[in-house]
């Protein structure tokens, strides 16, 4: 059994090639789901979670990680990540335990590349500004995907409740031929994105519908269950709605709350990455369209960059 460290992780994903294979392999069919979320303490304000997702393709692969969630260590100025995890990858045929992964490392890149993945489809080809909220511990993976699949970027903003925590961001992270700023209006930069990606822990929508001019995409990434929220009912009711699988972004607040508002209905629900993938449904129709992708992530999508990483890593050097 293969142990891949977090640097070997990153070294052997990069974000343009995962992308593609996470289009080739959603045209293949996920044999079997399931998740498992514990809270502690249960009715709290920011609760710690154990979760846990399991996928398998059958006669391919099967897998499952587990995942640690504590809010609080964001609040730490040299904490761990709030998000932790280790992923464990079994052979598809015959059961064998194939790789012992470093989760969070494993986490940083299929999250950035589901979404690099939807705005594939969904973001304007011409796209020149991206606008980041948050400033965490996956903003910079967010932002490295974008830029991979939408070279047309040159400007990226980024946003944080904490403002130095955007600017430090803004000042360490550099990419070639895109200026990178710290902004503090949040509302004046929405409206001059073209690709806005969020990823926190907000349990309020920060993102409002009449921020957002024709032709803007929007990437909500951080609201994993119902009770955090990253983006208005207006922005839901404008936008053109995409999730990456039907099986798992229901359950996200952005989706579940505006379908429980009456807000959309499931069935509004444009299409997910499968039928992207697939070409059974078309991605952005005409340049003015407000586009929103949920990504609800999925053990599905762990298990698919798994096996690309464990493909790499097993190569006879």
């Amino acid at each position: 059994m293969l142990f891949i460290n977090a640097e070997r992780v990153h070294a052997l994903l990069d974000y343009l090639s995962l992308v593609d294979a996470f289009e080739d392999y959603h045209r293949q069919d996920v044999g079997a789901l399931d998740e498992l979320l514990l809270s502690q303490p249960e009715g709290a304000e920011r609760p710690a979670h154990f979760f846990i997702r399991a996928a398998w393709q059958r006669q391919h692969a099967l897998g499952a990680k587990l995942i640690t969630i504590f809010p609080d260590n964001a609040t730490q100025a040299a904490g761990p990540p709030s998000v932790q995890a280790v992923y464990i990858l079994f052979d598809g045929v015959d059961g064998r335990p194939l790789a012992c992964i470093d989760g969070t490392a494993l986490t940083h890149r299929k999250t950035a590349a589901d979404s690099a993945l939807g705005a594939k489809f969904l973001a304007r080809d011409n796209a020149a500004t991206l606008l980041m909220v948050g400033a965490g511990a996956m903003a910079p993976h967010l932002i490295r995907a974008h830029a991979a699949v939408r070279p047309s970027i040159h400007r990226v903003l980024i946003w944080n409740r904490t403002p130095a925590r955007a600017t430090e961001l803004a000042s360490t992270l550099k990419l070639d031929h895109i200026e990178i700023t710290a902004t503090r209006d949040l509302a004046q930069s929405a409206a001059v994105a073209d690709v806005i990606s969020c990823a926190t822990m907000s349990t309020s929508p920060l993102i409002r519908g009449d921020w957002l001019q024709p032709g803007t995409h929007l990437d909500l990434v951080g609201g994993f269950s119902r009770e955090t929220r990253e983006a208005d009912d207006d922005a839901v009711r404008k936008a053109a709605v995409y999730v990456d699988s039907r099986d798992t972004a229901g359950e996200c607040g952005d989706i579940a709350a505006a379908v429980e508002a009456g807000v959309i209905a499931e069935d509004d629900i444009a299409a997910d990455l499968f039928q992207l993938c697939r070409g059974e449904r078309k991605g952005r129709v005409h340049i003015g369209d407000i586009t929103l992708f949920k990504n609800g992530g999925g053990g599905h999508l762990d298990l698919m960059a798994a096996r690309v990483l464990y493909a790499r890593a097993a190569r006879p050097s």
